[in-house]
């Protein structure tokens, strides 16, 4: 069986008994050899031959072979930044965020498979830390940092990453206190179609998604059931089928505190959030729809890979490995990576 059609058998597959699966293994996680022991946060599926990983050390990675192959396409002088977020748009051109305080926030923009690399944008001010980016199209993409002045600051590109401005923030809602993003998987900022995006939060009294429909300049403030009201709980990944329904899945990323209610969905473009039935039983931080499902997604974490065949309201966990996060191409092929050079492709 191809990836393409392990990932769209992964629905009935893994939705029935082990003990009924006859004639092969269940589609399942493939881990492969990065020859890096890395922690990767950031991953961009482009199809089931070609995917981009990026993370610590400034490293990344690209395969076009499925991942029998990864080449280390770093981009030079990067070794003391973390990227966290990357979005490519094909095989030959990715855009890349380096997350921290000051300087450390920089984007980087290849169009030659990684073999160049330009640095478009390096933020001067002390005050901001850059968490996510994404794009709606080829020219189109937003960045976001955590609250400068009392408000999420935005970042936008029209030339695919080329040059970047940082938005008014007028549109802005004001910042909860101890309010900020987790730059865990690259989706705490994600977009659906030509201009509705959505951010997530954590670390104030509640766990926030703020909604924009006009590509950043205004936004909605919604209060999620996610637990918050601590530094290390909340929303840490989003995920949108279109502009209508998403999944936050989220927690305490830390090991030895529960995370009750740990995913929540939308049917309404994000206004109210419900908490799942039945929420995966830990801290996730990544999650991605199966494309073309209406029903089915996957949630990572490091404690393991949990499935929904019910667009969010009960899951059910399939894996127990360590990964920080998870994306599904056009074709359905899905990846997921993590810690210690950690890189899966779905296999049958």
């Amino acid at each position: 069986m191809t990836t393409g059609l392990a990932a769209a058998a992964l629905a009935t597959a893994l939705a029935v008994p082990a003990q009924a699966h006859t004639g092969g293994r269940p589609p399942h996680w493939e881990l492969q050899e990065t020859t890096t022991d890395v922690r990767f946060r950031g991953l961009s599926a482009v199809s089931g031959n070609t995917a981009w990983l990026a993370g610590s050390a400034g490293t990344v990675l690209r395969t076009t072979d499925g991942g029998k192959d990864w080449r280390n396409v770093s981009p030079p002088g990067a070794q003391d930044l973390q990227f966290r977020d990357i979005e490519a748009f094909d095989a030959r051109r990715a855009v890349a965020l380096a997350i921290g305080e000051g300087e450390a926030s920089r984007v980087y923009r290849t169009e030659d498979g990684g073999a160049t690399w330009t640095e478009s944008f390096r933020n001067t001010d002390p005050r901001a830390f850059y968490d996510c980016l994404t794009f709606f199209d080829l020219r189109h993409g937003l960045a976001m940092s955590d609250p400068v002045d009392g408000k999420f600051r935005i970042l936008s590109t029209k030339d695919g990453g080329r040059s970047w401005t940082v938005l008014p923030n007028d549109g802005m809602p004001p910042a909860l206190d101890g309010e900020a993003g987790f730059a865990a998987s690259g989706q705490c900022l994600v977009g659906s179609g030509p201009r509705d995006v959505w951010l997530a939060t954590g670390g104030a009294a509640r766990a926030r998604v703020l909604h924009s429909a006009d590509r950043g300049l205004t936004w909605t403030a919604t209060d999620t059931p996610v637990p918050a009201g601590d530094p290390a709980r909340g929303v840490f990944a989003l995920a949108f089928r279109d502009r209508a329904h998403g999944i936050a899945v989220g927690g305490d990323y830390r090991a030895d505190q529960p995370s009750p209610q740990a995913a929540a969905t939308t049917g309404d473009a994000g206004r109210t959030w419900t908490s799942a039935a039945q929420p995966p039983p830990a801290y996730r931080s990544g999650v991605s729809w199966l494309p073309h499902s209406r029903t089915t997604a996957i949630a990572v974490g490091p404690t393991g890979t949990d499935l929904t065949t019910d667009g969010g309201r009960t899951w059910r966990t399939v894996d127990t490995g360590s990964y920080d996060t998870v994306d599904c191409a056009p074709d359905r092929s899905c990846w997921a990576a993590g810690e210690k050079g950690r890189v899966a492709r779905l296999e049958s």
